[in-house]
């Protein structure tokens, strides 16, 4: 097995065709041909549909793109391990939602190295659906994640430990030059232009169910922006381009400031919960969650 083989197949997914991906790959079309015909071999079955013009490829290799990205990248975390081995470190990879990596994990990388300088951290931010599966097929040893105030912590069995580490909150915010059309009830125009979460993301999901004004497409009459990338919301509602929902958390230096206003007295806010899982029978991340609850 030549794991070179790996990055050719992701390339001809992306690609779709034999020469541009042998292009990308800096070899010649023969050779790449070559290199994707030994992967078969050791895969022990087709993969490519080879006609006259054209090649089709096995929806086989389609539906295993994500577990071919998740083991080269686990290949090349267990190169550097070798390659950075100290015996006393503790290596922790965290998967965490777009927003927590940016507002609580800084202060959990602060008060756990306070306490412990033998830990480092790998972090791999998705949306919530993608934390919770890098989680579950071992791509990670400890997940946070926001839970909805309402419901219970996620189901995982007795091998999967839990750490309540706070609270926060989504709240409607407004910035830049639109935070002065506020009326004196503070109250704002209907049509205002609003960056909005899709309903099938997470904080689009919960908003949606608690019927949040200016939270998803259907809930405004002026989307300006759809997007689930909490950063790029905070930093559209400081240039002033709409009125959005975000986590306290990101956004209480700028209340503090002024350059945003928070309205959840007119509009209501979500309580949210911030959980820390750890995988019990990994030793490292066992250590590390004995950190965690002793903060």
């Amino acid at each position: 097995m030549d794991f070179r083989w790996l990055d050719d197949v992701l390339v001809l997914l992306d690609e779709g065709n034999l020469s541009r991906a042998a292009e990308r790959r800096n070899v010649t079309q023969p050779a790449f041909s070559r290199r994707i015909k030994s992967f078969e071999d050791w895969i022990g079955t087709t993969l490519l549909e080879r006609k006259a013009n054209r090649i089709e490829l096995s929806p086989a290799l389609h539906a295993n793109e994500g577990e071919i990205k998740s083991l080269i990248l686990r290949i090349n975390e267990l190169k550097q391990k070798f390659h950075n081995f100290k015996p006393e470190q503790i290596h922790i990879t965290i998967a965490t939602q777009h927003a927590l990596m940016f507002s609580t994990f800084p202060d959990l990388a602060q008060i756990t190295q306070a306490k412990s300088t033998n830990l480092d951290y790998r972090l791999r931010a998705g949306n919530r659906g993608e934390c919770v599966s890098i989680f579950l097929r071992g791509d990670a040893n400890m997940l946070l994640c926001y839970e909805h105030n309402n419901t219970p912590p996620m189901p995982f069995d007795s091998s999967v430990k839990r750490h309540l580490w706070g609270r926060d909150r989504l709240i409607p915010v407004l910035g830049g030059k639109l935070r002065f059309t506020i009326k004196p009830d503070l109250l704002i125009s209907e049509d205002i232009p609003a960056i909005v979460y899709p309903e099938r993301s997470y904080f689009g999901e919960i908003l949606a169910q608690e019927k949040r004004q200016f939270a998803t497409k259907s809930r405004t009459t002026n989307p300006f922006c759809e997007t689930a990338y909490s950063a790029g919301v905070k930093e559209m509602v400081l240039k002033g381009l709409g009125i959005s929902w975000l986590p306290a958390s990101m956004v209480y230096r700028e209340l503090e400031s002024g350059e945003i206003v928070n309205l959840s007295n007119t509009y209501g806010s979500v309580e949210l919960k911030i959980w820390l899982y750890a995988n019990g029978e990994n030793e490292a991340s066992k250590q590390a969650f004995e950190i965690f609850q002793s903060r």
